[in-house]
């Protein structure tokens, strides 16, 4: 079930990554799930800080940690750096931290384009969370079924949601220049 305290959660976590990664962080974001109202999510908050320079960015692992921070480096991904909070008592992840390099347009772009998309139509938040819904109790926690059950859909939807984003940011600087 959607929960608005995830926003409080987001910027109260927020805060902490500003304190850590200071003038090195350009932006950040908060994305997935919990952070389109009104669908059912884990209770996981996905932040994307957007960095100056990514390569600097492994400097401030010793700082993430002691944030409590597990720091993973790429974890898959080149050219970003992911990080895990877990709640120290019910041992519950609670935090993802995706970083990404100001000029790794393409992934933020994917990100921030899903969130706004879904956002802007929540017919398809709609669509997405059933289809969720139904993954789960047809998968009981097998993680990658879920996953890969959820793949088509968020594909063709990250598909749609660039072309809307990039239209709209088009039709935004347009506006701008008038």
């Amino acid at each position: 079930k959607y929960n608005p305290y995830w926003v409080n959660l987001f910027a109260k976590e927020s805060n902490n990554i500003k304190r850590i990664l200071g003038d090195e962080l350009h932006s950040i974001h908060h994305i997935g799930s919990t952070s389109i109202p009104h669908i059912s999510a884990k209770p996981i908050i996905d932040i994307m800080p957007i960095v100056n320079n990514i390569d600097n960015v492994d400097k401030y692992n010793l700082a993430f940690d002691e944030f409590d921070y597990d720091v993973h480096g790429e974890y898959g991904i080149v050219n970003r750096r992911y990080f895990t909070k877990f709640d120290k008592e019910t041992n519950k992840k609670l935090y993802h931290v995706h970083i990404y390099d100001r000029k790794n347009d393409k992934n933020i772009i994917r990100h921030l384009a899903f969130r706004d998309y879904l956002i802007e139509f929540p017919e398809v938040a709609k669509e997405y969370e059933d289809l969720k819904m139904t993954l789960i109790n047809k998968y009981c926690g097998d993680k990658e079924k879920y996953v890969n059950g959820k793949n088509e859909f968020v594909k063709m939807t990250e598909k749609l949601a660039i072309n809307w984003y990039l239209q709209k940011k088009i039709t935004d600087y347009n506006s701008y220049q008038k």
